[in-house]
């Protein structure tokens, strides 16, 4: 009975948030936080589990939020989320957006384009990429420091899928290495890199329904609340 409670709640929240996709974080922290503690807590796992792979952790930090029930902790941690986000947006040469998980819990997706940041083949950093970057960590990723960090590397279908899978690994951990090595961001922020090769689930398609290859190579950065934050929601000092 308990796991059929807790999966009712769950769907509820997921429900319920469906309808809410143009409000802003702050606004969905606040439903999640009034509709079930513990189905905030499911959530946040099942994204931590998606970006990371680590469903340990996810289970961990899906426990710590479940705890908190109320529209207060949901609302703290969207509001963070949103400036966050605000933050990001501020940066050139990148596309931030607003996503979430099943159950409706926020994160920050910051999107760079394989084409500023990389010559072709390559997985070496240009200099306009280094100076992105370093105003990425110096605006948002050395100011959310509660923040947990994943980057994935995508490749686009051209070529074979060993080679692309290896390039899209190696950019991913291009970015991840310039950002704790050159920009200041710590190590233990960034929870996971990983290349997805052309794998079919994520490549990008127009409205012609051909692929656009130029938008499938990239990589994509997300920022989502860390064990710290949701602690910190909970005893109500989020700012």
């Amino acid at each position: 009975m308990k796991g059929l409670k807790i999966w009712a709640g769950a769907m509820s929240v997921a429900l319920v948030l469906s309808a809410c996709g143009g409000m802003s974080n702050t606004g969905k922290g606040a439903l999640i936080g009034t509709a079930a503690g513990g189905a905030a807590g499911t959530g946040i796992g099942a994204l931590v589990g998606h970006l990371t792979g680590n469903t340990k952790k996810g289970t961990i930090i899906g426990a710590a939020v479940g705890t908190a029930v109320g529209a207060t902790t949901g609302t703290l941690i969207g509001r963070k989320m949103d400036k966050a986000a605000a933050a990001a947006k501020a940066l050139e040469a990148a596309q931030v957006e607003k996503t979430t998980d099943s159950n409706g819990l926020d994160a920050v997706k910051v999107t760079f384009d394989n084409g500023i940041l990389f010559a072709v083949g390559s997985s070496d950093l240009k200099a306009a990429a280094q100076t992105s970057l370093k105003k990425f960590a110096t605006n948002v990723l050395n100011v959310y420091t509660d923040c947990d960090v994943a980057i994935c590397g995508f490749a686009s279908s051209d070529g074979s899928d060993a080679t692309n899978l290896a390039l899209s690994q190696k950019r991913a951990q291009s970015v991840s290495n310039y950002l704790t090595g050159k920009c200041g961001v710590s190590n233990s922020q960034i929870k996971d890199v990983k290349g997805y090769g052309e794998d079919p689930n994520y490549l990008i398609y127009g409205a012609n329904g051909k692929e656009d290859v130029n938008a499938s190579r990239r990589v994509e950065v997300y920022l989502y609340a860390s064990e710290a934050m949701i602690k910190a929601a909970e005893a109500g000092t989020l700012e």
